[in-house]
């Protein structure tokens, strides 16, 4: 039957690196032996999956949604070949999205203890945008992501942890003085920091801001929660930051005064959200739950 399963996984491979050479070498083959087998593909389908050129192999449309299907296919095979072994997930490789806002606060326990557990589980994070996660896990480029579940409409959700969202005042702001935790009311006519427009919390932030009166920074759009904290010490505004950082980092970099925020909608929500295919990955609730175990863990000791 054509494409086979190595087929597949040689377009899969150009796809992700854009050229037959480096996909040739990735896939220990030569790099005239994959081109022809590319050519042999696109023959058996009767359409063009890549544009060769110097640049490189640019995917074309019809090939995107190959590449998405057959990356699809290539998951069940995976997921067939861990049911049988008995193990799911963590007899094979996962490769996982999840918000920088998230990841290097949250995965270090995990990964230790995914490890001691299982040890033949291969584990790839890649730190990613909201918007670029959805692309990743609509095109079959992750397995998995950890993000906000109201952006991945129509996925496969496991919800992990609510988050509440702290304020990160300079030193000397004049908002000390109340000496208690912050009112949404508190921060009329603030400037708030918060990450790029393509993460959710920065639309979090943009509607606190829009009904405490303040305004969101347009000078500044920080490209990670250590950069919008520097910021904030400097007293250039307000940083709004999540448990998770807050309870980690801060412990480590006492340049700002940490308040919570007293406002029900000052929260975030986070999931383990997977493709919508019928049945959810054998195994993937075991790891939800360390996701869970961890971060109760970080936030209770936060």
């Amino acid at each position: 039957m054509r494409p086979t399963l190595r087929q597949l996984e040689y377009i899969v491979a150009v796809a992700e690196t854009g050229q037959i050479g480096l996909a040739a070498a990735q896939l220990n083959v030569s790099q005239p032996s994959l081109s022809a087998q590319l050519a042999e593909v696109e023959a058996d389908l009767d359409t063009t999956l890549f544009i060769r050129g110097r640049a490189g192999a640019k995917i074309t449309p019809v090939g995107e949604e190959i590449v998405r299907r057959a990356r699809q296919i290539l998951h069940e095979l995976q997921d067939l070949r861990a049911a049988a072994r008995g193990g799911g997930i963590f007899q094979g490789r996962l490769r996982l999205g999840v918000l920088p806002s998230i990841g290097p606060y949250l995965l270090p326990g995990v990964v230790r203890r995914l490890h001691e557990e299982h040890p033949s589980f291969r584990l790839i994070v890649r730190e990613e945008s909201t918007r670029d996660l959805d692309e990743g896990l609509r095109s079959g480029r992750l397995d998995m992501i950890i993000s906000t579940p109201e952006d991945h409409p129509g996925s496969r959700i496991a919800p992990l942890f609510t988050e509440r969202l702290w304020v990160a005042l300079s030193l000397d702001h004049p908002l000390l003085r109340l000496g208690r935790p912050l009112a949404l009311g508190d921060l009329k006519g603030q400037t708030l920091l918060t990450l790029g427009s393509t993460h959710r919390l920065s639309h979090i932030v943009a509607g606190l801001a829009a009904r405490a009166g303040g305004r969101v920074s347009d000078e500044y759009e920080g490209t990670s929660l250590d950069a919008i904290r520097l910021m904030a010490a400097t007293g250039a505004g307000i940083a709004v930051l999540p448990s998770i950082y807050a309870a980690t980092e801060m412990r480590r970099n006492p340049d700002v005064s940490l308040h919570a925020l007293e406002d029900p909608a000052a929260t975030r929500d986070i999931a383990l959200i997977q493709p919508p295919l019928p049945e959810p990955r054998p195994g993937s609730e075991v790891l939800a739950d360390i996701l869970r175990r961890e971060a109760q863990d970080l936030l209770r000791h936060g």
